[in-house]
């Protein structure tokens, strides 16, 4: 088989693993009884990101293969979320989960073994490129579309597919939909398990041995903390973290709110209000075309607008759900939502990276790229997602199994703090044109 083509057979896995739960968890932690532990659930994967991508990294130069980590972390990552299904089944549909605190350990572990392979699956695809000598500009980005295809299909299946009370699924509407039950962490740890073995699958990456010594701060990557003494550097990062506290937000809450509709008659009916996960896909469709935008974008327009833009993109992200409701013509701003969250995470996820690689030195520009994602998807998504749970839970409360409360509130002050960090970035930011 083609080189390319395996690698987005990977990449297509790598992500459909995540697409199973993450954007429909919580639905069923409502109904599981941990409807008040939503943002914390969501914090967790913010929290071993702080650390994990770290540790794996140091394995993968130093001990073992990136493809083979990749696939000894999915076992891992996939036995422990396949638990988590089974605490759910031993529950019972509709019921509340009976223990609740190592549901919560299996999902920790579950999550602090999958952030790494993200940055383990970039590494192999990059090694395998360029071991077949090719371009890793030209052909790694096709590659990397793939995951967010495989992203939504998971979506789409949790969406459409229904459990039947027993091991089995069906997709009849006689039976309840995987996107409010346990089964979408089932989808999810199968899916790991299969790329398990299919990492083992892929040509070797062997281990680069370096003759120098490497201090204990470069080795943890630490060195590329010297950046702070820039002040333009300084003030990128702390800017990271603050749009980074916006990531996760509608991950966790755009199901639970979106779903909520249905405890309200005039909506109880709609195709929004009983199909969260698949309206909300339309905003990994957006992300997908975003990422071919970006470097028309960046040249047009230099990396400070097209920062701008994301920073902007948030606050109609939130805005746009917070006047919109399930029914036609309301829908159409659910939608409009969906569609600007590709720029709202794209132009700053990636230009960023560019960014932090324009700036820094070679022989720090991995340790750089690991700090950014430290702020953004570590530091401020943690801090982010936990805000945004005291928020949700002042306003809106569980009821008969949905999360109904004063929503447009949540989604105003969300805007509100976006709009507040994007026009102080304005006002403050001002990188050197090169």
């Amino acid at each position: 088989m083609n080189i390319k083509v395996r690698l987005a057979v990977m990449n297509f896995l790598e992500f459909a693993v995540w697409g199973a739960y993450l954007t429909c968890m919580g639905n069923y932690l409502g109904v599981a009884g941990l409807g008040d532990k939503i943002s914390w659930f969501y914090a967790i994967q913010g929290i071993v990101s702080i650390f994990m991508p770290t540790l794996m990294g140091i394995v993968a130069d130093k001990y073992i293969q990136p493809q083979r980590l990749l696939g000894l972390c999915h076992l891992l990552a996939g036995g422990f979320m396949l638990s988590c299904w089974w605490l759910g089944m031993q529950a019972g549909f509709g019921n509340e989960l009976q223990d609740k605190s190592l549901f919560i350990l299996l999902y920790t572990l579950s999550v602090a073994f999958f952030m790494p392979t993200i940055a383990l699956a970039n590494t192999a695809a990059f090694t395998i490129l360029k071991k077949n000598g090719m371009d890793t500009v030209r052909d790694f980005p096709p590659i990397r579309v793939l995951g967010t295809v495989g992203f939504i299909a998971t979506m789409w299946f949790v969406n459409c597919a229904f459990y039947d009370g027993g091991f089995g699924f069906t997709l009849a509407d006689n039976a309840h939909k995987f996107q409010y039950t346990y089964m979408q962490f089932f989808v999810s740890g199968l899916l790991s398990l299969v790329l398990c073995a299919y990492c083992f699958s892929l040509p070797e990456c062997h281990i680069e041995k370096h003759n120098r010594q490497v201090s204990l701060m470069e080795t943890l990557g630490l060195n590329a903390f010297k950046l702070f003494k820039r002040k333009q550097m300084a003030l990128f990062f702390v800017f990271s973290a603050l749009l980074g506290m916006c990531l996760q937000v509608t991950n966790g809450y755009a199901g639970p709110f979106i779903t909520s509709f249905k405890g309200i008659p005039e909506y109880a009916d709609t195709f929004a209000a009983n199909n969260a996960t698949l309206l909300t896909s339309i905003s990994q469709i957006s992300e997908a075309l975003c990422i071919l935008m970006i470097p028309f974008f960046l040249k047009r327009f230099g990396i400070k607008v097209v920062m701008l833009m994301s920073m902007f993109a948030w606050v109609f992200r939130f805005g746009f759900f917070g006047v919109g409701d399930p029914a036609v013509p309301g829908v159409t701003f659910f939608i409009l939502s969906c569609i600007v969250y590709g720029v709202a995470f794209d132009f700053f996820n990636v230009s960023g990276g560019i960014f932090v690689d324009q700036e820094c030195e070679p022989s720090i520009k991995a340790s750089a790229q690991g700090l950014f994602m430290m702020m953004t998807n570590g530091l401020g998504a943690t801090i982010g997602t936990l805000a945004a749970g005291e928020i949700v839970n002042k306003y809106c409360h569980w009821e008969n199994g949905f999360l109904e409360g004063d929503w447009q509130t949540c989604w105003f002050l969300f805007a509100g703090f976006a709009l507040v960090v994007g026009i102080a970035f304005a006002l403050v930011f001002n990188p050197e044109k090169k």
